[in-house]
């Protein structure tokens, strides 16, 4: 039996944080950007899934990239290196969690719903609170003051979005 070392742990729980923290916020800054620029449900789909594919596929490459050069690194340095998981676990793993968790935000562009924005902003801030509360869970940290965290930030980046797109449209279309 293969045993998972508490370092290993913690390098996967920071890839599945940090890809599900970015999957949710960057499709939403896609769908929020959109919803300011007033662009069509198709558009706000095709643009969406374009990024979730690309960019998923993108920090996953990075991911394995970065940790197969750091154990480069130590090895280039005589350190004896602790099985730390695979650089292509790693970028599995990233992948993986960022195309799950970025698709919350255009699942509601493929219901039939009126207001499919509203929707989608409501699903992305209680996913960046659970996963937020999700994080507190291996860092002992206050559940609520973590979610919290993870909201506000997350919160942040689409409103840039939102507004960059709004302000965009206005200034294309005057």
């Amino acid at each position: 039996m293969v045993r998972i070392t508490i370092r290993e742990k913690a390098g996967y729980l920071s890839d599945a944080v940090f890809a599900a923290s970015d999957g949710v916020v960057t499709t939403f800054a896609v769908v929020a950007g959109s919803a300011g620029a007033s662009l069509d449900q198709s558009i706000v789909l095709i643009l969406g899934f374009a990024n979730l594919f690309a960019d998923g596929f993108s920090m996953a490459a990075g991911n394995f990239l970065g940790s197969k050069s750091e154990m480069e690194y130590e090895r280039v340095k005589g350190k004896n290196i602790d099985q730390q998981g695979t650089p292509f676990k790693h970028g599995i793993v990233t992948f993986i969690v960022f195309n799950l968790a970025g698709l919350l935000p255009l699942l509601p562009f493929l219901l039939p719903t009126s207001s499919p924005f509203m929707l989608s902003t409501i699903l992305v801030g209680v996913s960046l609170f659970v996963v937020g509360m999700l994080r507190s869970v291996y860092t002992r940290k206050n559940i609520i003051k973590s979610g919290i965290e993870m909201f506000t930030i997350g919160g942040f980046a689409a409103f840039v979005a939102f507004a960059v797109g709004y302000l965009i449209e206005n200034i294309v279309r005057g």
